[in-house]
């Protein structure tokens, strides 16, 4: 039986510590949290696990944390509050330029939207003389 955690399916093949990074919200760090609550070796493969481990599994993620569209809802709302308030952070997220404190007049290229694949293309025509 595939496990499904929150609407997402995990792959059979692959070691469960890194499958559970498969969900939205859980990185490797808080899969080896959960393995280890749970007592479940990090080894194992998805499809190797018993139908009792992987109603754990499943209770425990969805009982203590905040995955997929309830995480990215979340997300998307704080995004919000920050556009409501008239924050320097909703502002920049607004504008689609890094929020975080980065230079812009060097990189940050993808962002604005200027991506060079080779040396002098996409860059912009500098202003003509008069």
């Amino acid at each position: 039986m595939a496990l499904r955690i929150s609407g997402v399916t995990l792959p059979n093949d692959k070691r469960i510590e890194v499958a559970l990074t498969y969900v939205y919200g859980i990185g490797r760090s808080q899969s080896m949290r959960i393995l280890n609550i749970l007592k479940i070796n990090p080894n194992k493969r998805t499809k190797e696990l018993s139908e009792e481990e992987i109603r754990l599994t499943r209770e425990f993620i969805e009982k203590n944390y905040k995955v997929e569209g309830e995480l990215k809802r979340e997300i998307l709302l704080n995004i919000k509050r920050l556009k409501e308030i008239g924050a320097y952070r909703g502002s920049r997220h607004a504008k689609n330029l890094p929020v975080r404190g980065q230079r812009t007049k060097t990189n940050s290229r993808t962002v604005r939207g200027n991506v060079r694949k080779t040396m002098g293309s996409g860059k912009k025509p500098t202003a003509q003389k008069t």
